[in-house]
């Protein structure tokens, strides 16, 4: 049923529009002509004015042709960088970027595939109860659109977010996580003249640093220490270095006390800094900024939304495989609003690389799934 050149050609369009995080205007203009032409209501939030994009987040309303409850659909608009003149190229079935800049496919090929499958849906006549359709802005900068969407205007209590790689992958847990920035502060001198009478900040930093756990904890929780700013010149001790962090975890509590320890471990590290000068007492001093990134998602596999998908691959003779994720995303948020959301796979491939691509294949079975989906929720 899925129309592959029309996928196809749709794909090629919306890959050949820039839409970096914070700058999503043009695509979502574009996106605003297109779920009009679905016969969509459409509307945008005021998210880009509180976080700084260029677009607020799309809303998309379908009727359906019968009654019952609605269904959410969502992926995100915006992608990671180099994402400058990207330029999609087709070869054999595969759409690749010409190399200078990620493809874009993360995540234009869910919207895609929420397009082609509603117009199977309309141009076969299938029935199908309303939709809902979200499309954000600024997923990949942790989520800030999807955090700052009105959730309450949904009416859907479960749903689907086209957002992982692969294909007949369903995604019903992900983890929780926090952010940190830690600004440690010393005292600076002068490095080759009076070292000693300095205290430096960033060998403060690395003493934290060695003391902590970080990469892989156990199954369920990952740590890790992102960047380290800090330091003016090659002769001055250091008096100031910044870390930016996070902590994931599908476990509250691992969460909790994996992050105390990473502060635990500068906190130590920073009371131990001090040094006499001149009979004063100079002490290191720390600051910490430390949120909540997102909360867990966790959908029970018995849950009506996976009995549809299940329903929905085996229709198809494609049995889906449910599996945990270590990444969040808008379902994290949607499933925070009590909207039952879990992620289906898009067909997408090596992702925030020069060397993303995606089989126009791939979007067919995905778009295929979508289809069976929505006619059964």
């Amino acid at each position: 049923m899925v129309n592959q050149q029309r996928l196809s050609d749709e794909f090629m369009r919306q890959a050949s529009i820039d839409s970096p995080s914070f700058k999503e205007a043009d695509i979502a203009k574009y996106l605003e002509k297109r779920f009009k032409e679905l016969g969509a209501d459409i509307c945008f939030d005021n998210a880009g004015e509180k976080i700084g994009s260029s677009s607020g987040n799309l809303m998309a309303r379908l009727p359906g042709t019968r009654a019952g409850e609605p269904l959410l659909l969502s992926a995100h608009m915006d992608t990671v960088t180099p994402a400058e003149n990207v330029q999609p190229v087709l070869t054999d079935g595969l759409f690749t970027s010409a190399g200078d800049t990620v493809l874009g496919g993360d995540d234009k090929s869910g919207i895609v595939e929420i397009i082609e499958a509603i117009e199977v849906l309309q141009e076969q006549k299938i029935p199908y109860g309303p939709l809902e359709i979200v499309i954000s802005v600024c997923e990949e900068q942790g989520l800030l659109g999807a955090k700052n969407f009105d959730c309450s205007q949904l009416k859907a209590k479960q749903g689907v977010v086209l957002d992982t790689s692969g294909v007949d992958i369903v995604i019903n847990r992900a983890p929780a996580a926090n952010r940190f920035n830690i600004d440690i502060f010393g005292h600076e001198a002068h490095a080759g003249v009076c070292p000693e009478q300095g205290l430096s900040a960033i060998q403060i930093a690395s003493r934290a640093i060695a003391k902590m756990t970080l990469g892989r904890i156990d199954a369920e929780t990952t740590a890790n220490i992102g960047t380290i700013h800090g330091g003016l010149a090659v002769n001055i001790v250091p008096k100031q270095v910044t870390l930016r962090g996070e902590v994931r975890s599908h476990d509250l509590n691992k969460l909790r006390q994996q992050t105390e320890r990473i502060i635990g471990a500068v906190e130590e590290e920073v009371e131990k800094a001090t040094i006499t000068v001149n009979g004063e007492t100079k002490r290191a001093t720390m600051a910490l900024e430390l949120k909540e990134d997102f909360s867990p998602m966790g959908v029970a596999e018995d849950a009506p939304i996976l009995k549809i998908i299940h329903a929905a691959g085996a229709a198809l003779g494609r049995p889906q495989k449910i599996q945990s994720a270590g990444g969040g995303s808008d379902a994290n948020v949607f499933n925070g609003h009590g909207i039952e959301t879990v992620i289906i796979a898009s067909g997408m491939d090596k992702i925030h690389t020069i060397n993303e691509q995606i089989a126009v294949a791939d979007m067919v079975k995905a778009s295929e799934l979508l289809v069976e989906i929505i006619r059964r929720a």
